[in-house]
């Protein structure tokens, strides 16, 4: 059963896909509602990732996702600026032409279901959320459990590297379960409780925030919240 997919550079659908071959993970889904949002937007409209446009913050996937060399500067500062060159790069493409290039992983690891749930879940859904905030009047999503559940998952793996930095005893809850996890262990600790996205948003460093609740002590709490999380 053929499936449309959109080509971004002219706008129209083709039937190139089949059902078996379209993934329907959260990461894919979020990639895929990103893209829709950046190209409805235009290529300078805002985004939570500092002075970045949407523009940059295609640039940025595309070079994480296609140009692995240069995306090492992503996590290694001494190879920053080989990263800022790709980017410029990519930036100068026609702007359609980028968001095509980042709707599909097309011949990378990241097309790989099991990889692309570990990379991606996490990343896309952060940067999607990135544009839709920067944008006036944005208000929380109300995602399916099976989602809450995925992005729930990844947190509770990636958050244990996002807190370091504040050197706080840390815990999660996710209020619309209850669910809770240990990001670093000790005591005196700080409890952060939630909804699923908003956890996952601050983990990330992200102040566009809401219906977040920290129980601790006062010190250790803004210590938290002071710490620059994210990567």
């Amino acid at each position: 059963m053929a499936l449309f997919v959109r080509d971004y550079r002219t706008g129209r659908a083709s039937g190139v896909a089949t059902v078996a071959s379209v993934s329907r993970t959260l990461a894919r889904r979020e990639r895929h509602d990103l893209c829709d949002l950046a190209l409805s937007l235009g290529p300078d409209a805002p985004t939570l990732c500092g002075d970045w446009t949407t523009r940059d913050l295609l640039a940025h996937l595309f070079v994480r996702e296609h140009r692995p060399v240069s995306a090492a500067g992503i996590l290694v500062p001494p190879l920053a600026k080989l990263t800022d060159a790709a980017m410029a790069r990519a930036a100068r493409r026609d702007y359609p032409e980028l968001v095509s290039a980042v709707s599909s992983p097309g011949l990378t690891p990241f097309a790989l279901k099991p990889v692309e749930v570990l990379a991606n879940t996490l990343e896309y859904l952060v940067h999607h959320e990135d544009v839709r905030r920067a944008q006036p009047g944005w208000e929380p999503r109300v995602l399916d459990p099976d989602d809450l559940d995925a992005a729930w998952r990844a947190i509770r793996m990636a958050g244990r590297g996002l807190v370091r930095p504040a050197g706080v005893a840390t815990s999660i809850r996710r209020t619309d379960t209850d669910d809770r996890a240990t990001l670093r262990g000790g005591e005196p600790s700080v409890t952060v409780s939630g909804p699923v996205v908003e956890l996952v948003m601050f983990l990330y460093g992200r102040s566009e925030v809401r219906d977040l609740v920290f129980d601790g002590p006062d010190d250790l709490v803004a210590r938290l919240r002071d710490a620059g999380l994210g990567v």
